[in-house]
């Protein structure tokens, strides 16, 4: 190990150019994680976290990377973020409205992936396909495009009847699972939508994703920071916002944004 870097972390970022291609951003620098793959790696927990927002130092994390006043507060943790039925920035509710403007008043889509589990979601347009990718699916298709978060999430709600909107995370990482017919579903959803939603109705194509992994660990073992301040092993693959270790091991990045880390290789 002959390079290091240090500094806060946040959530991965990621590109789609054939197989996903990955950076972590560590302080002023983005790490390419897809060099690193089958490579041995350490990682240190300096025992300092920061909050995303107010950059404040703090103790422990709220809704990935906040202090607890961020969270309170910031736009970016309002209850719509999680819940889109619940957003009222389209009649002038908002905890910060020139925030809602850039992000709930825009051009939504409700979508339809896969995961190891079929299931659909909301994200505004300018997060394709990073959504999907933080999620780790395999495949994705739109289904329907609104004007605002309000109404994407009302669909969403409508067509929770039929399928999750939950990823079974275990089951996506182990890639142990049977694909349905991809193309039937996407009709069925349609069909779906059709009885009440049928003007927001996109016609689209499924996108596959693929993701570098060399291999994928048999038993997979969560690791945190919060437990043991490092950790070294061998990279074997990235998906979703998580490292895959040769070891077993799996490191969620996005539950440690904010957290000081330091990285040799």
């Amino acid at each position: 190990m002959i390079n290091s870097n240090n500094g806060v972390i946040k959530k991965l970022q990621s590109s789609l150019d054939g197989t996903v291609q990955y950076g972590l951003p560590m302080g002023s620098s983005i790490i390419n994680l897809n060099n690193l793959i089958n490579k041995k790696i350490k990682l240190s927990f300096s025992g300092d976290i920061f909050c995303v927002k107010c950059n404040n130092k703090i103790k422990k994390t709220f809704a990935q990377g906040y202090c607890f006043p961020c969270f309170r507060d910031a736009p970016e943790t309002s209850e719509c973020i999680l819940r889109p039925e619940l957003c009222r920035a389209h009649e002038g509710e908002s905890r910060d409205m020139e925030w809602s403007k850039q992000h709930c008043l825009t051009k939504q889509y409700i979508y339809m992936s896969f995961t190891g589990n079929l299931k659909i979601g909301v994200t505004r347009n300018t997060q394709i396909p990073t959504r999907w990718i933080d999620q780790g699916a395999t495949k994705a298709i739109i289904l329907c495009a609104t004007p605002n978060r309000y109404l994407a999430g009302v669909i969403e709600v409508y067509l929770k009847q039929f399928y999750s909107d939950r990823t079974h995370w275990i089951k996506m990482l182990s890639g142990k699972f049977e694909e349905p017919d991809f193309d039937r579903c996407y009709i069925e959803a349609k069909k779906h939508l059709n009885e009440n939603f049928s003007e927001y109705i996109t016609d689209s194509q499924w996108v596959d994703i693929k993701y570098p992994i060399e291999s994928v660990p048999e038993k997979i073992k969560s690791f945190s920071f919060d437990k043991e301040p490092n950790y070294e092993g061998i990279l074997t693959g990235i998906k979703g916002q998580y490292l895959l270790f040769k070891e077993n091991i799996v490191l969620n990045i996005r539950k440690h944004t904010g957290y000081k880390i330091s990285l040799e290789y």
